[in-house]
């Protein structure tokens, strides 16, 4: 495996105000190179609306000047409030009226954030991007680069990177997927960064005190029928009860179900045009083939029963899979495990080994 070959070149550093981020840009520093931090404003925040504790809140645009103040580097601001209300927001409210789970963080990378950065590298003379994913670049003596898995099992971030467009990957740099998050803290705090020991963020930038169905409200007319009452039913049809919306679900969901039933009930499946939410016992979550769209390959696709790895959701156990079909938009995979709550709406992200050959959005188990 090789560098790249233009160290000396200028490199546009993504800073989200997080430490992972800032850590990004000192390494970078450390090493000579020309940095440029750009942070990007994605939600017009008002009043208590802003929240604090997301990648992208008011506080992290401070935090990103301080650091970039501290490291002695220019730092942009950037509003694409437009383009993220279109490629993500409005996904968002969609996917949730049509009874689907959506990751706005996968949508967010895949759509708006590299895209922009890579307008933003060109317009200032930026040979170079960088992020503080955790996830590593391997750049073959042959072939092209390639996106693998991060060093730290615990805090891997290629679920939400599989969409990004493979000409970033030519020139994405990832110092801190090398290593792991306590070594991050340890070197930030070594180096005096004021985000060394800055709390982790989990809330969706758009989404406060993740009050989905508060922005759904916001967004979707106030008798959609994603918000509206509807009937919650065993798998053999009966009724079980009433729900106040079906967009206050997703599959595997157990919490505002009826209770006093002889077992546990979870959510089973979401069906949008009768408003029903079917339920049943943990035991008939479990699915053996996945369906994807919307896929994008960061590198060759896999062969028809090929054997391959799987993740479904951010956090899960890569699971191995068999390959029914992988075309230019979409796969189908049989599980020889089957595993439990496979959403439609959620990623699965296709692995081989440690290397990411790339994803889609799961429509059918």
């Amino acid at each position: 495996m090789i560098a790249p070959t233009h160290l000396a070149d200028a490199v546009l550093v993504a800073m989200s105000g997080g430490v992972d981020s800032s850590l990004t840009a000192a390494l970078l520093a450390r090493e000579g190179r020309p940095i440029i931090g750009v942070t990007m404003k994605t939600f017009c925040y008002t009043g208590s609306e802003g929240p604090t504790r997301t990648c992208c809140g008011l506080d992290g645009i401070a935090d990103a000047k301080s650091v970039a103040a501290q490291l002695d580097m220019p730092h942009h601001v950037f509003d694409v409030e437009e383009e993220f209300t279109r490629d993500v927001i409005d996904d968002f409210v969609s996917e949730y009226a049509a009874g689907r789970t959506p990751i706005p963080c996968v949508r967010c990378n895949s759509f708006t954030k590299f895209r922009d950065l890579l307008v933003r590298a060109d317009a200032l003379d930026c040979r170079w991007l960088a992020t503080g994913h955790y996830a590593r670049v391997v750049r073959p003596r042959s072939g092209p680069p390639e996106l693998h898995l991060g060093a730290d099992d615990h805090k891997d971030q290629t679920y939400f990177l599989w969409g990004m467009p493979r000409e970033a990957l030519d020139r994405l740099l990832l110092p801190v997927g090398e290593l792991t998050k306590p070594e991050v803290r340890a070197e930030a705090r070594r180096l005096g960064l004021d985000t060394a020991d800055k709390p982790e963020s989990f809330e969706i930038c758009f989404v406060p005190d993740n009050d989905y169905a508060g922005v759904l409200r916001r967004y979707l007319p106030e008798d959609h029928p994603a918000l509206s009452p509807g009937a919650i039913r065993f798998e053999d049809g009966s009724d079980a009860g009433e729900h106040p919306g079906y967009a206050h679900y997703t599959v595997g969901q157990r919490k505002g179900l009826p209770g006093g039933l002889p077992e546990p009930m979870f959510v089973l499946e979401i069906r949008p045009e009768s408003r029903d939410v079917i339920i049943g016992p943990r035991g008939s979550l479990a699915r053996s083939r996945i369906g994807a769209r919307g896929v994008n390959w960061l590198a060759e696709p896999p062969a028809a029963g090929e054997r391959i790895g799987v993740r479904i959701r951010h956090g899960a156990a890569i699971v191995e899979a068999d390959v029914i079909a992988a075309t230019r938009t979409g796969f189908s995979l049989e599980l020889p495990i089957p595993q439990s709550a496979i959403t439609p709406g959620q990623s699965a992200v296709l692995y081989r080994d440690d290397l990411v050959l790339g994803g889609g959005i799961i429509v059918s188990n």
